[in-house]
């Protein structure tokens, strides 16, 4: 048999493939209330990253649930990514996993079961990493490969770290370079050369663990992820929460190196051109801005990094827990304003 490359059975890949912000705000619209149950901590008001259901004072269940199709070529690899990707969530609300349930939908008839068993490896891989297990799932026979997790996560509540909490301001912190969207797209041309590959891989596969360890400072006021909907729709999604502006600093924000040149160029998802048409009316970016910066905030980042909303007095002590973890690219990026929602971006 033929080599088979697992982004040749899709129609995306990754976070790529969420809805487009605008459709999805139109789909929810009815949706959005909270129902009345007091001990539902968040639920899906503020676009949040996990359900949180409290069990009593001192702990509350963190739930979510994600699931793409293939951002890369090699089964292993795609199944790290996607179960590094779903267990994000769980951090991003400060809280610890606890364990996971196997998403999958596959092709039986057009992939080798190798195959198969080679995604779910991979997803068991980094659950071991996170020191959780999968506890089991559900498989479905579908036209296109779709792998992810159920994640289930604890958190003590007074530790709950939403996207609503940011405050005026506040430092923002990103915890991953961008550009994880672009370079995706490279390789499925075939222009992504080893090295590129390779720190496409280190960077999607780097648990945001972190996220429990910052769950215990009082100074970090809110958190998320940055995933499909690319930095600006993330940081968006945050301000909404708080009722705040942001201001980007367009030169601080890490990039992944091999990007740029392939951001100049124009290559990247079709997904960056839904995001920027569903927030462009909150952008505020100069005109004389090169289109690969515009571009690039709007990138989709499969298993991207945290964002963090932190009080000026504790960005050094944030930056020094992430980068104690791995993160050397951590940054400062900007900062939450008083005003309308929108981002500054110069």
């Amino acid at each position: 048999m033929a080599e088979i490359k697992l982004t040749q059975l899709s129609h995306g890949g990754g976070c790529g493939c969420k809805i487009a912000p605008a459709v999805l705000q139109s789909i929810l619209a009815d949706a959005r209330d909270k129902t009345p149950f007091p001990d539902l901590l968040v639920g899906a008001e503020t676009s949040d990253d996990a359900a949180v259901y409290r069990l009593n004072d001192r702990q509350a269940i963190v739930a979510t649930t994600d699931f793409f199709m293939p951002i890369v070529d090699d089964a292993r690899d795609f199944g790290r990514i996607a179960a590094t990707n779903a267990l994000s969530d769980i951090y991003a609300m400060g809280a610890t996993p606890i364990m996971a349930l196997a998403i999958v939908g596959m092709p039986v008839n057009v992939l080798p079961l190798e195959t198969i068993r080679a995604i779910l490896a991979g997803g068991e891989e980094v659950c071991s990493a996170a020191g959780i297990p999968i506890a089991g799932g559900h498989s479905i026979d579908a036209p296109e490969p779709i792998y992810g997790l159920v994640a289930l996560g604890v958190v003590d509540p007074a530790q709950l770290k939403r996207n609503s909490g940011a405050r005026a301001g506040d430092v923002l912190i990103l915890g991953k370079p961008l550009g994880i969207g672009m370079l995706a797209q490279a390789m499925k041309k075939g222009l992504l050369d080893a090295d590129g590959y390779q720190a496409l891989i280190n960077v999607t596969t780097r648990l945001n663990k972190v996220g429990s360890e910052l769950a215990a400072l009082d100074e970090v006021h809110a958190l998320t992820d940055v995933t499909g909907f690319g930095l600006l729709g993330h940081l968006l999604e945050l301000c909404r929460g708080a009722g705040l502006g942001a201001a980007l600093d367009l030169s601080a924000l890490p990039v992944i190196p091999a990007v740029r040149a392939f951001a100049e160029q124009g290559i990247g998802p079709g997904a960056i051109e839904r995001n920027l048409q569903s927030f462009a009316a909150e952008l505020d970016m100069p005109d004389s801005a090169p289109a690969w910066q515009r571009r690039l905030l709007a990138d989709p980042q499969t298993s991207g990094g945290l964002l963090v909303s932190v009080a000026p007095t504790a960005a050094a002590q944030v930056l020094q827990r992430f980068h104690a973890a791995g993160f050397a690219e951590a940054a400062v990026i900007g900062q939450l304003t008083t005003g309308a929602v929108r981002v500054v971006a110069r």
